[in-house]
């Protein structure tokens, strides 16, 4: 929001998702919409980030100046997922996927179509990957 984070960054796909666990609605202050760039966000030297460690494994990633949501990724660098809205074309990922799907509060919807995944199919799928 302040420009004073500048970064590159390459999304892996043309998709991204957004989120709708508690985390990330207490963070963006609604549902995080993101898109995976795997390991490849670098941020300007000096770039004022800070993070936050959120969970077991994963942090989150703001702008020290003006408080912006910009990546949540693992505590080790990798799936790096980029705020869509931090890039100069928000429409750079279309939103196609949902998760924590169960913790969407009732009030708003995607107008598009989306798959869509609830807690217990992610947590599922992260503990079979570790």
């Amino acid at each position: 929001m302040c420009g004073a984070c500048t970064f590159s960054a390459v999304p892996e796909g043309a998709h991204g998702h957004a989120c709708h666990c508690r985390q990330c609605q207490k963070w963006s202050g609604g549902m995080f919409m993101a898109v995976n760039c795997g390991q490849s966000v670098v941020f300007a030297d000096g770039a004022p980030t800070a993070s936050y460690k959120a969970s077991a494994w994963g942090e989150r990633v703001f702008c020290k100046t003006c408080g912006s949501s910009m990546v949540w990724q693992m505590q080790d660098g990798t799936n790096q997922n980029v705020s869509v809205q931090m890039f100069d074309d928000p429409e750079t990922a279309a939103v196609t996927h949902e998760l924590f799907f169960d913790a969407k509060p009732s009030g708003y919807a995607l107008a598009e179509p989306t798959t869509k995944e609830t807690e217990a199919e992610i947590m599922a799928r992260v503990e079979g990957a570790q």
